[in-house]
């Protein structure tokens, strides 16, 4: 698949391919608290700049992405993994939603069409064979809750459906990277901010 120019890739973080489709991480939400996923997948049959099919942009928790990434990097995840696939258990081993609001969605100029919200979903499952996942992204219309969760309207026909396969080595290596980035980001911005640190430790309270 064609890359953009190089401005659009400076965020990225790690890369990982299938066929036909790919998932990377990306550091230009870790100042909102959060890890940017994108999944997009691609038919490279197609004329040059027309080559996307589907694109999920995911956005997780640094703390709910970082305890993913301790399950994965201690093993206890393919170990919980390995114990559902011997009880034919096809429940997701981890599953985020979110989205943007119809609301925000009008305030930042872009309302869809049918003046839902936008939900979006990511889902690790197990594979076909041991040892291999599917990094599963959904996204289509959404309603806003009561307690302001994005609900999901869409069924099984997602507006944009990208499933990237990985084995549990890649698995580990999406995770890791994006960790030892989210790190070094961290403790940047306390060298910008001392404060923060301060803040973090309770000595700037009154």
């Amino acid at each position: 698949m064609e890359t953009n120019n190089e401005d659009l890739n400076r965020y990225q973080i790690i890369r990982k391919d299938a066929r036909g489709c790919f998932v990377e991480t990306k550091s230009d939400s870790f100042g909102y608290g959060k890890v940017h996923m994108e999944f997009s997948q691609y038919d490279a049959t197609r004329p040059s700049g027309q080559r996307q099919t589907n694109h999920v942009n995911i956005y997780i928790d640094v703390p709910e992405f970082l305890h993913l990434t301790n399950e994965a990097l201690s093993g206890a995840l393919h170990m919980r993994g390995r114990q559902q696939r011997e009880r034919n258990d096809a429940k997701p081993l981890f599953e985020h939603l979110g989205g943007t609001s119809a609301e925000k969605l009008r305030q930042f100029g872009k309302p869809r069409p049918d003046g839902k919200s936008l939900s979006r979903i990511v889902k690790l499952l197990l594979g076909k064979e041991d040892g291999n996942y599917l990094f599963v992204a959904d996204s289509g219309p959404g309603e806003t809750d009561a307690k302001g969760l994005i609900v999901p309207r869409f069924g099984k026909e997602p507006e944009n459906h990208v499933s990237v396969k990985l084995n549990w080595r890649s698995l580990n290596e999406l995770m890791m990277m994006t960790q030892v980035h989210y790190g070094a980001w961290l403790s940047a911005q306390y060298v910008i901010n001392p404060e923060l640190q301060q803040a973090k430790n309770g000595n700037g309270r009154q």
